[in-house]
């Protein structure tokens, strides 16, 4: 199996730029229900993910912020806590579920480092609970369960 199985391309992702303002960030997070969304440079690169709590550390750090001061700051000027480490398309299945395990989206990226999509945990544990699923329907058995 592939990391592309589990790939949700580039076009069907939601995704900032780091020229992007602080307030537009809020307000796309907010539209989408989002806690956290990729940054894709102008050259198409993974730039890191911004988080709401980076977005929340910066108003609280940020004496008197309001919405038209956040139009003002741009993403890429805004501390990052979690860096969310990407996987490559070529990635083993085991890289991809490590790196899973601690974010709830991998971005994945191919060998120059270019944005190629996602891969949400969701679907790696959807995809688990369907393997546990048929193997207890055929009476098989999965080691470790």
């Amino acid at each position: 199996m592939k990391v592309a199985f589990f790939l949700i391309p580039k076009n069907e992702v939601v995704y900032l730029t780091p020229k992007t303002s602080m307030r537009q960030a809020l307000e796309r997070m907010e539209r989408q229900s989002y806690s956290a969304v990729p940054l894709v440079d102008e050259q198409g690169c993974y730039a890191g993910t911004i988080t709401e709590g980076d977005l929340l550390w910066k108003l609280k750090n940020t004496e008197n912020l309001d919405l038209n001061g956040m139009e003002k700051i741009m993403l890429k000027d805004i501390t990052f806590h979690v860096k969310n480490k990407p996987v490559r398309i070529d990635s083993r299945i085991v890289d991809l579920l490590s790196v899973a395990s601690e974010q709830n989206f991998v971005p994945v990226v191919d060998d120059q480092g270019v944005f190629i999509g996602i891969v949400r945990r969701r679907e790696i544990i959807a995809y688990c609970v369907e393997l546990i699923r048929e193997n207890e329907s055929t009476g098989s058995r999965i080691e470790g369960g």
